[in-house]
This record gives structure tokens, sequence and C-alpha cells, in this order.
């Protein structure tokens, strides 16, 4: 479930996708031991993330335009670049057809840079047109609803975000699994949460000052006039937002974001919005439950829409279509959406290169047309097959650890077997890939061509209330460097992109490869049981299937892992939140141990490796190599459900193999007693 590489949407799309989060790997299978001229300075007992990575970190810089950098971004470059070389070839091909030309067209159209400077702001005047011709709340309330996009996914890709009012999410529903729901989520920030908003300290009082800047000069490009005192207009309504959206934490409680309300319900429980005019606009108008993931903040925007002022609510809709499409304008326009976003807010000092730009405009477009000729050219069907054998073998050993529970009553262990029985893994790819027949990309019209991407992929996004639950679904493309858990659908996807060295290498041991994918893989099985996906039955009902006493253990055990992360401190005025990154914690340590189960099991009346457990740890510990820079580690530590990558290498203290692998011994820093190690699956 939820894949960390890019916290924010701004972010390069391919450079990681919503899941696994993994931040850092070296580009070569690791070794036995790190190389001693770095480890040596620190034992494996007091920093494992030190002693695993200590030549990369000493050597590695993070890129100049870059917020964090480590393995899983260098891969993502790599593949990158490959795509891009792919692109740019069918670019060069007359005979180039469907996804190949809509794909290169698109990319090339981005590229030009000259005939996107030339036209200037007049492809999105029409646009801006329209907000400036709305007189009363009825046609502001018609603008809102014609702007909802699905643009959020609250469950396999915990993105909470967008700059719209609202987000919409179609999935299956929570209480009938059968059929597809609408989703509606908070929205209407610029900036990534509510705390950039009410969190009263030096550092956030200085972003405020510079996002209502950034609103100004946005505002000013565009041609506003008294663009300062409309942005101040436009940083007031989204300071009231923030007051009514809720914290990270509470995003992230499915039981809270399980409310279902009718046409009737939003009239009554959220006035202010002509709720029929606005679903109608969004093309709703035939749908009669949502599911409300918000309602607090739901009702807090549709409360200021009704009484807020006409002309702030026009600034605020210009502003975040000029920001939204900042990339498609011409340089001044993006290059002062890099300097808020990039630099003022992340601490990146330099902008990404132009083609990594069109890259990532490309595959938010089309990501599966991208994705569909990347495993075309460069996906092995061998790794398919070897990948298949570690995902069983590791289910296996999760399913012997679920047997071995002491404190699980029968009734709860035959469910969880269940799970793991009926569980759906997609490799490599989909099996049924998304048609853009329907997308008209036009050469030289870049902002064109986005807007009518966005709204097929919001027509498709409706077409799903409409057509039966489809289980093996992808949430992500198969040519990021990534992996999802699904809990609804009870489902995990590994995109061909993971499916390369460092992460899996087929020359590698079986020690290195299932230290690195192979406790990807238990990651993800075991988000089907952390403190969200055990929320979940067989059938991806969010139901109570343990018993009282099954879930107080579990609950307690669960707390102690949330007190161990707590500790953790990257910063003297921040610490990591235990709750908010509980899920990932859980299946980053339950994942591990199933991982190293299954690798046990593989050498079996085998010779036994001398340094086996040792590289397999080191694997494992190589994957999390990471840097970031201050801004962006602190925007990830409040708004991120994943721990740090150093953190994460720490949950090695809870597995008692580790401890003989390395042979730590009490007094170390990371060293616990075998009663105060975690155990919960």
């Amino acid at each position: 479930m939820k894949a960390n590489w890019v916290p924010a949407k701004t972010a390069i799309a391919l450079a990681l996708c919503a899941s696994f989060a993994m931040p850092a790997v070296h580009a070569q299978a690791p070794a036995a031991a790190p190389a001693q001229s770095a480890a040596m300075a620190v034992l494996p007992g007091d920093d494992f993330f030190a002693y695993a990575n200590a030549d990369w970190l000493a050597k590695t810089e993070i890129p100049a335009d870059r917020s964090t950098w480590g393995a899983g971004a260098a891969l993502s470059e790599e593949t990158n670049e490959r795509i891009r070389k792919m692109i740019e070839g069918f670019a060069a091909d007359k005979n180039a057809k469907g996804n190949a030309r809509m794909v290169a067209d698109y990319y090339s159209t981005f590229m030009d840079e000259a005939g996107i400077e030339a036209k200037g702001t007049e492809p999105i005047r029409k646009e801006l047109a329209k907000i400036d011709a709305i007189k009363d709340k009825a046609g502001l309330v018609r603008a809102l609803g014609a702007s909802l996009r699905a643009d959020v996914d609250a469950l396999n890709a915990t993105d909470f975000f967008t700059e719209n009012l609202f987000g919409l999410w179609v999935a299956q529903g929570l209480n009938e699994p059968s059929r597809n729901a609408p989703y509606l989520l908070q929205g209407g920030l610029g900036m990534p949460d509510r705390a950039y908003y009410l969190t009263q300290s030096e550092r956030m009082a200085g972003l405020r000052t510079k996002y209502q800047q950034h609103i100004a000069q946005m505002l000013k490009l565009a041609g506003y006039a008294d663009a300062d005192a409309r942005a101040a207009r436009v940083m007031a309504l989204e300071m009231a937002i923030a007051q009514a959206h809720a914290p990270r934490e509470e995003s992230a409680d499915v039981l809270k974001a399980n409310n279902t309300w009718t046409m009737k319900d939003f009239s009554a429980k959220a006035p202010g919005i002509d709720w029929n005019a606005y679903f109608k606009a969004a093309g709703l108008s035939g749908q009669n439950k949502f599911i409300v993931w918000h309602p607090g903040a739901v009702k807090g925007a549709a409360a200021l829409v009704g009484s807020g002022e006409l002309a702030a609510w026009k600034d605020f809709l210009a502003f975040h279509t000029i920001n939204h499409h900042a990339a498609m304008l011409p340089k001044a326009f993006a290059d002062q959406n890099f300097a808020f976003y990039g630099t003022a807010l992340s601490g990146t000092p330099q902008q990404s290169l132009r083609w990594k730009r069109a890259l990532n405009a490309t595959n938010g477009a089309m990501d599966e047309a991208v994705g569909h000729l990347y495993v075309d050219r460069y996906f092995p069907a061998e790794n398919k097959k070897r990948l298949q054998e570690m995902v069983s073998n590791i289910v296996t050993a999760f399913s012997k650890r679920v047997d071995k529970l002491e404190w699980m009553a029968p009734a709860t262990r035959a469910q969880a077997q269940q799970k793991l029985k009926t569980l759906y893994v997609g490799i490599g790819y989909p099996e049924t890939w998304k048609s853009y027949a329907g997308l008209k990309v036009v050469p030289g019209d870049a902002l064109g061509n986005a807007m009518r991407a966005e709204s097929l992929r919001y027509a498709q996004a409706l077409a799903k209330l409409k057509k039966p639950v489809d289980r093996t679904e992808w949430s992500m493309p198969p040519h990021v460097v990534n992996a999802v858990n699904m809990p609804m659908q009870n489902a995990l996807n590994f995109p061909a992109a993971i499916l390369q060295p460092p992460f899996f290498d087929p020359k590698a041991s079986d020690a290195v490869n299932y230290g690195a994918i192979g406790a990807v893989i238990g990651h993800e099985i075991s988000h089907s049981f952390d403190d969200q996906g055990a929320q979940f039955d067989a059938q991806g009902r969010l139901r109570d299937w343990w018993t009282k006493e099954d879930l107080s253990h579990f609950k307690q055990a669960s707390g102690k892992l949330v007190e161990q992360y707590s500790a953790y401190k990257p910063f003297p005025d921040l610490a990591v939140n235990g709750q908010l990154t509980l899920s990932e914690n859980l299946a980053d340590l339950a994942g591990l141990a199933a991982a190293y189960d299954a690798y046990k099991a593989t050498q079996a009346g085998k010779a036994s490796m001398t340094d086996g457990d040792r590289e397999f740890f080191i694997g494992y510990g190589n994957t999390w190599r990471s840097k970031a820079r201050e801004g962006a580690a602190r925007q990830r530590i409040l708004t991120d459900g994943h721990a740090p990558g150093e953190y994460r290498t720490a949950t090695v203290r809870n597995l008692d193999a580790w401890y003989k692998a390395f042979d730590v011994k009490p007094g170390q820093k990371l060293y616990l007693a075998p009663a105060e190690r975690i155990r919960v699956w």
C-alpha cells in the first residue's frame, strides 16, 4: 500500500511513484560487507544505515536538480534515459503510429520551448476568461464543479493533494467491494499540507510569506492588475480552507473516512454550495451516493463558498489554473513555479533539464501508453518468471509465520490465510492496458494536450462507476521504480522498472535478491496485515474480522512500534511521527522477517554461505541509501507516511538474526534486549 517515492506532484513522475518508497540503493549488487575504508568508522550495532552505506554516503552528492537522491532515484534516472531515447526515436520515425505517435508528439510539443514562448499567455487566456466571466455564486459553483478531476488516491498512493477545491477518487466501495464508488477528498491548498498554513514557527511563517509572493508573481505574469492585493485574498482564503482540513494522520484513518453521503446529505451536512449544480458541472449528476473521505473539510469549504467574497474565489481559481499549468506556459511561469516549489519548499537549487520535465508531463498524460512501449522493448520475460517464484516463496513464508502466531485465535488465523490465498500479484505490467484512442494530441498545442489528457483520465474514472470492479487493475504504470499493495483489491503490483539491478539482479545470489527485492515483496504482502490493511477482508470489504483479544494484542504490539519510531529525531525541533508512519513501519518489519524466512528456505539442502545472512541484511540496508535536502526532509516528515531511510533501515534491530550476523552487543545504540524486540507477524 502506498508508494512514497515522490511526495509532491511537482516531482518527476518516473522518479518514484506512490507506495513502497525506496529512497536509494547502490548501482551494483552489495558485497558481503561494506568497504572497510568508510565502514570502520561506525559499528553496525550503532548505526546500521551508515555502516551498510558508508562509502556511498561519503562519495555521493545530491544532484543540483533534485531535493532528494538515492538508489531508487538513480535507477529511475537510468530508466528515464532509455525511455527518452525510445521516444525521440519514435519522433524521428515518420511511420510511427498509435501510442508511439501520440507519445512522441506530446513529448516533442513540450520540448518546443520556442513555440511555447512565442504563444505567450494566449493558450491559457480562454480558461482565465471563463473565470473572469463568473458573475455570481451560481457561476462560481459551476466553475468549481467543472474543475473536479480524478487526481487523488486515498489508499493505493496515499495521495491527498489537489489544488482543486476537492479531489475525486474512483475505486471499489469500502462496504460494497463488488461496486466502484466515487470518493470525495479535501483540496484547495497550494502548499503541501495544512501544517504549512497553521504551524506557528519562524520557518513556516517564512514559507507562507514566500507562497503569497509566489501567488502575486504568477498573477502578474498572467497580466492581472493589483496582483499583490489579489494574492492576499487568495492566501486568506487558503488559510481558512486549511483550518477545516483534516491532519495527515486523520487522512490515513480509513474508519474516519468511511462516510457515505447521499445527494440530500450534502445539502444538509455541507450547506453553502448548490450541490446539484456542482455535481452536474462535474459530470456526476446521476450519482446518488458518495464516500466523503474528509467530511469536516467538505463542510468547511462549502461554507466558505457560501460566505466568501466572490472576487477572492475568482482570484483563487485564476491563480490555481495558472499554477497548475505552469509547466506548459512560457519559461517565466515555469521558473517562478520552480522557485517556490523546488527551491523555497524543498531546497532544490536547480530546475530539471527540459527533457526530464517533458518526460514527466508525458507520463502524467498517458502513463500506460509510455509503459506499454517500455515493456515491449525492455522487460525480459524471464524476469517475470523468477519474480513469480520469489513471490510464491515469500507468501509461503508469511503464511507459516501466521500459523505460528501463538496470540492469534483460529478464526482470525483462517481469515488471514484466506487473504493470502486470494491475493492477486501483478508482475511487470497490467493484464489489460488503458486505451488512449480518445485522446487528441495536437502538435504545437502543449497546454491543450495537457488539458485534454486530464479530461480523458477523468472520463475514464467516471466510466468505472458503471463497470464491475476489476481486481487486476493496476494503480501505477510499469515503468516506475516502485511497488504497491492495494488493500481493497487485495492485490499487489510490482512494475517492470523495479525488477532490475540493484533491486533485482538475475545474476546475484539469493541472499542479495531476497534482502533487496525480497524485502520489497515482503513489504507489500505485509501491507495486507498492517494497521490499515488488516481492516480489510479477503474480498476487500472494510470490516472487523479480528477477535477482541487478537485486536488488542495487535494494537499493543503496534503501539510499541509507534514509540520506537517516535523516538527518532532527525532535527532538534522535529521527530519522526510514529503514528503517521506506522503502516509502512509494520510492513518493513514483517516484510523483512518474511523475506529472511523465505531466503533461508531456499538454502535448505545447499552448501551454507559463510556470509549469507550478512549479505541479506546489507542488501536490505543498501535499498535505503538516500540523502535529502533539509526542506525536502522536513516536508516528508510532516506529510509522508514513510519514515526517512535511515530509520527504515534500523528495523533490523527487531530481528534476532541480525544480532548474530553482525555480533551486535549490549551497549551499542541499536541494541534491544530480546524481550524489547518488536514482533507483530
